[in-house]
């Protein structure tokens, strides 16, 4: 039990307590009535006292004391080149009233025993905080990035120029380049101490990935060093024309290109393929050459072939393979190469036999005849006539005449001659060329064979009813015209056995023979024509004014024939059965004899005007 002076002693001690904790309460509850609204003593901002200042007093003083945003100064260097430039353009903004409310706020935030603390610290040593500050980093990187373009340098890559025959090597070049980031870390700092700062502007040099190009150039001049010549291999003599490419026109075909190595990046020279394809399309007519089959002739006392033309290996430029050999060998330095050329083989070649084609005799004939044509007539006959002699049609194929006889011009050897055009009979080249289709159409009609185009001429042609004996009219409605490419005569192989023709000129019995060596399959013919019917004389004769002749000057251009219709009908038969069963109908039109006079010649009596026989077409 305590004693009474204890008790005593412990009350007034505790009295005393309580009497000190009302007045400590007191007091603090005073002096934060007194600053109330206003910034605790001993707080401040940057160094700006805000002791006692409100809100709005304390965001007027910090807008006028901390000006570093506007009158600050930043100055970037490059070298010897300088930029300056303020905080606020490069982003950075004070916020006062911020500032001002973070200087309020100490000393009322949190809980009591940190609020009362805070106001103990401030009071006896102070508080000072830091600016509150805005920056917008994308304005600072504009900034910079304005400064990289005047400070950048591009990169230049060693290149290589190809001018005709003339190469150029041209040296790459370092390029330099504003490293933005590392230059930025550098400024941020000195803005948010709010200090005037002189910042390096970091520079990155960026070299050329392609440095050395002398291997690129020595290849692109070993390549126009000299002419490229192309050549035919295994070729005749009379074939061996080489095709020459001059240097500068090889260097207009070259590219130079980037390509990546395992050593980095570095320079090609090549052909340009599709300049080295075009020219090689160009070639591609001149070097093709179509397959021949090999020529024969029946040796009717043998049974034997014989060859007259060997065959032609045919062939066809490989352009793709032809430039890959280019690219390759001309960088090696080579500079004759040969084209590469596939090679077609014919159907037919020297060694056959004409067992193995079914060649075994004669199956059908015919001779006509063209007593009285002029030489340059009987010089086409026998030069189109000579296309056919000896050439094979296979079992089963369409045979073309004009296909076969190709171009009739003068430079195939053909001479002007008369022929049937525009309704006149006129000079033409070529005259005498339906001699030829005529015998061939008659061939082809005795021997059974299908005809699959033939047109006749637009009148009777005396040459194409001429007989062994002299004229026939039954040989009327069997002739046949040609006049390539427009009109052509074509029948068809349709036996199982190959077909052999053979021509043959007489110019002394001025006749042409047609021979087909096959193997007969049986088949018979029959046939039978009407003759000229329905015959109209010719017309009054024409007499037309030409200019090119002398007054008193008349020649006639054309020659009067009868008019008439022939129907000539042919039954092909094999053992009974009908295999063609054809009606081939023919107009003829009447012609009548033209006259040309020269200007002022007149012409009182036309009767001593006779009928000249005329010119065959």
């Amino acid at each position: 039990m305590l004693t009474p002076l204890i008790f005593q002693l412990f009350t007034a001690l505790a009295f005393g307590a309580l009497i000190f904790g009302l007045l400590a309460g007191a007091l603090v509850l005073g002096f934060n009535m007194y600053f109330s609204g206003k910034i605790y003593p001993g707080v401040s901002v940057a160094g700006v006292n805000l002791s006692g200042l409100t809100l709005e007093e304390a965001s007027s003083l910090l807008y006028h004391e901390l000006t570093y945003p506007n009158d600050g100064k930043v100055v970037f260097q490059e070298g010897k080149n300088l930029w300056s430039a303020k905080p606020q353009e490069l982003g950075l903004v004070f916020d006062a009233q911020s500032s001002a409310r973070a200087a309020y706020n100490t000393g009322r935030s949190g809980d009591p025993f940190s609020r009362l603390s805070n106001q103990i610290k401030a009071w006896r040593a102070g508080i000072d905080l830091g600016p509150r500050l805005v920056y917008d980093e994308a304005a600072a990187i504009e900034y910079v990035n304005e400064i990289a373009q005047q400070v950048d340098k591009a990169t230049i890559e060693a290149s290589l120029t190809i001018e005709g025959v003339t190469v150029t090597e041209n040296p790459g070049q370092i390029g330099r380049k504003v490293d933005v980031p590392a230059t930025l870390v550098s400024l941020e700092g000195s803005m948010q101490a709010m200090t005037d700062a002189l910042i390096a502007v970091q520079v990155k040099e960026v070299p050329p990935q392609i440095q050395d190009v002398s291997e690129a150039a020595e290849t692109a001049r070993r390549i126009v060093s000299q002419p490229l010549t192309l050549y035919l291999p295994n070729s005749a003599e009379e074939e061996q024309v080489p095709w020459r490419i001059e240097a500068d026109q090889l260097g207009r075909m070259l590219l130079v290109e980037q390509v990546q190595t395992t050593e980095g990046r570095n320079l090609r020279v090549r052909f340009d393929e599709v300049a080295l394809n075009t020219y090689l399309s160009a070639l591609g007519p001149d070097i093709a050459r179509n397959p021949q089959n090999a020529r024969f002739i029946f040796n009717d006392d043998t049974g034997l072939l014989e060859v007259i033309q060997p065959a032609v290996i045919g062939r066809v430029l490989d352009v793709h393979a032809t430039i890959k050999d280019i690219t390759q060998k001309v960088s090696e330095g080579q500079h004759e190469i040969a084209l590469n050329v596939s090679n077609i083989d014919p159907m037919i070649t020297d060694d056959v036999t004409g067992e193995e084609l079914g060649i075994t005799e004669l199956v059908s004939w015919h001779t006509s005849y063209f007593r009285g044509s002029i030489s340059e007539r009987m010089n086409n006959i026998e030069v189109a006539a000579a296309n056919f002699h000896g050439l094979l049609v296979p079992p089963g194929e369409t045979f073309s005449m004009a296909e076969v006889m190709g171009n009739v011009s003068l430079d195939s050897g053909y001479a002007e001659a008369w022929i049937i055009f525009g309704g006149r009979t006129i000079k033409g080249v070529g005259g005498g060329v339906c001699q030829v289709s005529t015998t061939l159409f008659r061939t082809v009609f005795f021997g059974g064979y299908p005809i699959v185009e033939r047109y006749p001429h637009a009148y009777r042609v005396g040459y194409y009813e001429q007989t062994v004996n002299g004229q026939d009219d039954y040989m009327a409605g069997l002739d046949a015209t040609v006049f390539v490419p427009l009109v052509d005569f074509k029948f068809m192989n349709d036996t199982s056995y190959w077909l052999l023709m053979e021509t043959y000129l007489n110019p002394t019995a001025r006749s042409l023979t047609w021979k087909f060596y096959s193997t007969s399959d049986g088949r018979e013919v029959e046939w039978n024509t009407s003759g000229p019917v329905n015959v109209i004389e010719p017309p009054e004769p024409k007499f037309e004014e030409n200019p090119e002749l002398a007054q008193g000057e008349i020649k006639q251009v054309d020659w009067a024939a009868e008019g008439a219709d022939v129907t000539v009908t042919r039954t092909v038969t094999r053992d009974g059965v009908i295999l063609y069963d054809d009606v081939i109908t023919t107009h003829y039109q009447p012609w009548q004899d033209v006259y040309q006079y020269g200007p002022g010649t007149e012409l009182k009596d036309t009767k001593f005007f006779w009928k000249k026989k005329q010119p065959q077409g």
